[in-house]
Formats: structure tokens, sequence, C-alpha cells
């Protein structure tokens, strides 16, 4: 299958590193419009949709592959191997950047760093640690979107999005979530939320900047601050946002945050 038309790729930019933005549960690669343009000048830039969502070929969703996050992670290396260009840098929001952990696993050394945007290796609370939700609250919010998909999105989604003085961030997202095919969701929101890859995080020498929102119900700042506990090689922002997207609320300091991680990939371009 063409993974062109399969992912909806998106081809832009120059430099002689890869930036791939890899988008979240219930969206699609439009929500990097307001963060992706600014390393257009320095970077490749790769935008792709998770199959399943956005303009990605539906017929290529297949259960049993994308039965845990690992088959979106085979997917995500198919991609930089057919369209990246030298060094890649993965900027994974949410979900992604697990997927992006799980393809540096396969492929060692072939991502080079990683920017996570509201990262959770686990969202529900174990012993000793704090994810955020109990497993009855993840209970209760996967059944309700069974039983009322676009009602759940209606609601779910400004929630999400926090964001309260930019209503039609909510709106935008809201969009997202009714667009996405509800079977397709359903099912990857299981796989999304009952998922742990706290083994598959722990220790990962890659380079990583974790973007962490100062308010953020999906991720709270405890699974931020554990994320850069167990990666040695992690950079910890606080980005001062309401929400779970700050790459589309709070554009300009997620920017910044980033130009300084990648300054070193950056002027790469130059030599």
């Amino acid at each position: 299958m063409d993974l062109r038309h399969r992912n909806n790729i998106t081809v832009m930019g120059n430099g002689a590193c890869t930036l791939v933005f890899s988008h979240g549960f219930g969206c699609n690669q439009a929500m990097w419009n307001a963060l992706a343009p600014q390393f257009l000048d320095s970077f490749r830039v790769v935008m792709y949709d998770l199959v399943g969502a956005g303009l990605s070929d539906l017929s290529a969703f297949d259960k049993a592959k994308y039965a845990t996050l690992d088959g979106y992670a085979r997917d995500l290396n198919e991609i930089i191997e057919a369209y990246a260009e030298g060094p890649v840098i993965l900027v994974g929001h949410s979900v992604s950047a697990m997927i992006g952990t799980l393809a540096d696993r396969l492929a060692p050394g072939r991502i080079a760093a990683h920017v996570m945007i509201g990262p959770s290796p686990r969202y529900i609370d174990a012993d000793g640690y704090v994810g955020g939700f109990q497993r009855g609250d993840i209970d209760d919010l996967l059944d309700t979107l069974d039983s009322n998909y676009l009602g759940w999105s209606s609601s779910m989604a400004p929630v999400i999005m926090g964001a309260p003085d930019q209503p039609a961030l909510s709106e935008e997202l809201t969009q997202s979530f009714c667009r996405t095919e509800p079977d397709i969701a359903k099912h990857f929101a299981r796989v999304t939320f009952l998922s742990d890859n706290r083994q598959d995080v722990i220790g990962l020498t890659t380079p990583v900047l974790i973007l962490q929102s100062s308010d953020d119900l999906i991720a709270p700042v405890a699974v931020g601050e554990y994320l850069h506990s167990v990666l040695p090689n992690s950079t910890y922002c606080l980005v001062d946002n309401v929400g779970h997207c700050p790459h589309m609320s709070a554009p300009q300091a997620c920017a910044a945050a980033m130009q300084r991680f990648l300054a070193p990939w950056a002027a790469a371009r130059a030599g």
C-alpha cells in the first residue's frame, strides 16, 4: 500500500534534519498548523495522520494490527524510512509520544531525539505512580464513549482542550473528534487509555524534551515529572497552559522551548 495515501503524508520545509509530527487521540495533522510552520526554514517537516484519523485511508485499519500501539509504531518507522532525511526528531503529542518511544525501541538509533507534548506512559494510577485516573474512571469514560460517541466528543473535547479564552480551539478539536469514524475511535481509545508503557520509557537514552502543561486533566504535572525522572537524557519544560494541547493553545511557548532544544540539529542546515 502507498504510504502517502495510507497516512495522508505531507512533506514541507528545507533542512538537513527532519521533524516528524505525530498527533494524539481524536486529532489529525491539522492540529499542528500553529506550530509546525515555525520550523520550515530550518527543518524538513513531515506530518501525517494515524491510520483511522483525519484523511488517512480507513480501509487500512485492522483491529488486530492496531490492537496495541506497536502497530502504529511500525507505521511510523515505515514513514521515517520513506520520507525522512538526515537525523529524525519526532514531535509526538499525547499517545504519539509513546508511539514514538516504541518506534525508537524497534529501530534503535534512527530517531535522534523526541519532543513529547503532554506525554503519559500510563493513564491509570498504580502503586507508587500517579497517572491521573482510577481504573473505574477510565472504564466509565470508555463505557460512555461506547454508548454515545458523538455526545462524548462534544462534551469531552472542550475539557481536553482547556484554553478557556480560546473557544475556537475547543470547537476545532470537537469537530476533529466528531469526524473520526466512531468504531475506530472507540478501539483506539481503549488501546490508548489502557496502555502501560512505563517499561518502554524507563532508561531510554535518546534526548527528550518534555513539554508539560501546568494544568492538564489528561496528563497531570506528576506524569511529566515522572517521565523526567526515568528518562536519563530528558529536558523538562513546564508550559503555562490550561489543557492537554499546548501546541495549539500556547504554540509560541512550545516553539520557543523546541527551538532551544533543537538548536544543535537546526545548525546542521548551515553545515
